[in-house]
């Protein structure tokens, strides 16, 4: 294992500001993964510090595969996990929103672009992501539909559903739609949570990866074979809002199976205590996402769920 800086600025008034990558074996460009991008993603570090332990053993044991060389970042924000902000502390933007990056433009953009320098020419991409809106997933690897995306390269992590996000404008500036227009075979990994260390899916996520290596021949290395992943796409998901504004009770967790009625949550009165809403689901499905903060305002897409009938 190499642990090396691969990128840097130099800081007047505290510590620089470094990038610190963990690479594996020797040779040809294979893989990258990539964790937090966010102040907040913790769960993202952990993933990747699980990587770097068991990608250590591995290489100790002779079964990285000779010729391949493989790259982990568990973080490419240190400053706002340090200073417990979820982006750029200075002027609030988001490092995973300035790709392929500008290294004469602001300061995140610089950071993007110093980035992606080192990492664009990978075969394969992995980022252990987050969600724009606070909440947990179902366990998923999501790719973007840029006409170069590989839905069977996808299925290979063994992860149960194998989502396809059409990007909107402004995903077009994110580090997997960059990866995948510079020719990386680019995947984003949802795990159960962002904010907190949730290890069961952290392991999870570790597994797929691996299984994936395996898989490429990268490493020599049997695990848990993973799922037969299902496909959908994002615009298939059936959002459920809320009515009202109040505190937040949900009564089911991602992944779970529920029927068309069954209780999904109670928003509460915060000042009475009264009941403003129940939420009911519409059909029978999948959690794929649910809210999981106390306050929800009104009008929040708080659950996502996959209908049995949108199943690829």
């Amino acid at each position: 294992m190499e642990r090396k800086i691969l990128y840097k600025v130099d800081a007047l008034y505290r510590d620089d500001f470094r990038v610190t990558g963990f690479q594996f074996g020797q040779g040809e460009k294979s893989i990258c993964i990539i964790g937090s991008m966010r102040g907040n993603e913790y769960q993202q570090i952990y993933a990747c510090s699980q990587l770097v332990r068991k990608l250590k053993v591995l290489e100790e044991k002779g079964r990285i595969t000779k010729g391949k060389s493989i790259l982990v970042i568990p973080c490419a924000n240190p400053y706002s996990v340090n200073t417990k902000k979820r982006f750029w502390t200075i002027d609030n933007t988001d490092i995973n929103r300035m790709f392929p990056g500008y290294d004469l433009g602001e300061t995140t953009q610089r950071i993007a672009g110093g980035i992606f320098e080192q990492i664009k020419d990978y075969r394969f991409g992995v980022q252990f992501a987050s969600f724009y809106m606070p909440g947990n997933f179902v366990p998923q690897v999501r790719m973007m539909k840029t006409g170069l995306e590989n839905v069977e390269l996808a299925r290979q992590f063994g992860l149960p559903y194998v989502v396809l996000h059409h990007p909107r404008p402004f995903d077009t500036t994110t580090l997997n739609y960059n990866w995948q227009i510079w020719e990386t075979d680019a995947f984003s990994i949802y795990t159960t949570s962002t904010g907190e260390i949730e290890r069961g899916s952290a392991a999870q996520a570790v597994d797929a990866v691996l299984h994936f290596l395996s898989k490429q021949e990268i490493i020599r290395y049997r695990g848990h074979e993973g799922y037969q992943s299902r496909v959908v796409e994002t615009r298939d998901f059936v959002n459920i809002r809320t009515e009202r504004a109040g505190f937040f009770e949900s009564r089911v967790k991602a992944g779970e199976r529920v029927l068309a009625g069954t209780v999904l949550a109670a928003v509460t009165d915060p000042y009475t205590g009264e009941i403003r809403q129940i939420i009911t689901a519409p059909i029978d499905g999948t959690v794929a996402f649910v809210h999981n903060e106390t306050l929800a305002y009104q009008n929040t897409a708080v659950f996502k769920l996959i209908a049995e009938e949108d199943v690829l």
